[in-house]
């Protein structure tokens, strides 16, 4: 079975229960479960969420989150070819779209041929990814 790869919008959106997506998220994710799909995301992902929950009743979701993927072996440190190639993703887009986080997750999602996100994002789906919610 194929890993699901774990992003920055779906992730806030299930531990912030005032998240607009919050019940979608929450829906997606219990059937993640319920299949035991193996769950994957990039450092930079981490990154992210630990910002956005610093301030955030759910700021201890993003730490134990990542010691699970640390020994689980989901979380995924991004190569330099990785790293490269998301800035030419990014440079070669136009205002609006993807962010370079995103570049660097469908870089590594491809490496890793995966073609689900935990996410909601058009971004994913622009890209040729199948969002969850």
């Amino acid at each position: 079975m194929n890993p699901v790869y774990l992003d920055t919008v779906g992730l806030i959106a299930l531990w912030d229960e005032d998240d607009e997506w919050h019940d979608a998220a929450s829906r997606a994710f219990e059937q993640v479960k319920a299949i035991r799909a193996p769950v994957v995301t990039t450092s930079y992902i981490l990154a992210e969420c630990g910002n956005a929950a610093a301030r955030t009743a759910f700021r201890l979701e993003v730490d134990t989150l990542r010691s699970r993927l640390e020994v689980g072996g989901g979380l995924i440190f991004p190569t330099v070819d990785d790293w490269r190639s998301a800035w030419d993703g990014y440079r070669q887009s136009q205002a609006g779209a993807a962010g370079l986080v995103d570049h660097l997750s469908f870089v590594v999602m491809r490496r890793l041929d995966l073609q689900e996100a935990f996410a909601n994002d058009r971004h994913f789906r622009a890209a040729g990814f199948h969002t969850l919610f």
